[in-house]
């Protein structure tokens, strides 16, 4: 008998390669077997994506700063728990998209303005439609700035980008989670959710933040007013190129973004 994964050849008895550790199966695909492994890896409470969950809640530094250092095995890589929250995320989209389309109403959070509703809406579908490509784009220059900030701290900027694929990938799956039960019992206050979600993730990041290079309160807040600072001049930079990427591929025109004149 060899492995099926790295073709080293196994005993009869063999329950796992002791080359890739891959587990030996000798049974075929059925469904039961396949909701099974799926149980195993994420659904039990020793698996590495709970223990992953719980670490960046509870003990962020020690996923965050084990891994730069070498722990590779205790939680998930930063890449596949960043996929693994595209998925979780995608599918809420999916789902709030096709059965709840009716719950992103922003005539209820903004002004009563054809104008600036259609704006919002049809930013909000460029979103929707775009939303992994945006959620990509944004860790490198939470990094850069991250990066900026913490110069003293000797993490380089691959470091930097491990810490926002953890806090970016955490935020979407627990957001997702909470929505989609919204979803099925209060599905009015989503969209309101949805905006209270971004304050606890900034929350969450000067916890986590403070925690990972050790920071006392006075650094803390210094170190938060340079990160703002410098994230909002990349924000207003960032939207102005959506703006004339809308103009550019949508039906919107800049006289949409215009003020309308008071009555």
């Amino acid at each position: 008998m060899h492995c099926k994964n790295c073709q080293t050849p196994l005993t009869e008895k063999s329950d796992f390669c002791h080359v890739c550790g891959a587990k030996v199966i000798r049974n075929r695909l059925t469904l039961r077997n396949l909701f099974a492994n799926f149980s195993e890896q994420f659904l039990n409470y020793d698996n590495q994506f709970i223990q992953t969950i719980q670490g960046l809640i509870m003990r962020p530094e020690d996923v965050i700063v084990g891994y730069v250092n070498g722990v590779r095995k205790k939680y998930i890589n930063p890449v596949s728990f960043f996929a693994i929250s595209l998925t979780i995320s995608g599918l809420y989209l999916f789902i709030l998209q096709r059965f709840f389309s009716d719950v992103v109403d922003f005539s209820s959070v903004m002004e009563q303005n054809q104008a600036s509703l259609r704006v919002a809406e049809k930013i909000s579908s460029v979103l929707f439609d775009y939303n992994s490509l945006f959620y990509f784009a944004i860790i490198p220059l939470l990094a850069l700035v991250s990066l900026i900030v913490f110069y003293n701290k000797k993490f380089n900027y691959t470091e930097h980008i491990v810490i926002y694929l953890y806090t970016m990938s955490l935020g979407a799956v627990l957001t997702s989670i909470i929505a989609l039960l919204m979803l099925l019992i209060v599905p009015e206050h989503v969209i309101y959710f949805s905006l209270i979600s971004n304050l606890g993730l900034f929350i969450y990041h000067c916890y986590l933040l403070k925690r990972v290079f050790k920071l006392k309160g006075p650094e803390l807040l210094l170190k938060t007013f340079i990160f703002l600072v410098i994230f909002g001049i990349g924000y207003v930079i960032f939207s102005i190129l959506l703006v004339f990427v809308l103009i550019a591929f949508t039906d919107i025109s800049l006289q949409d973004f215009a003020q309308p004149p008071k009555s």
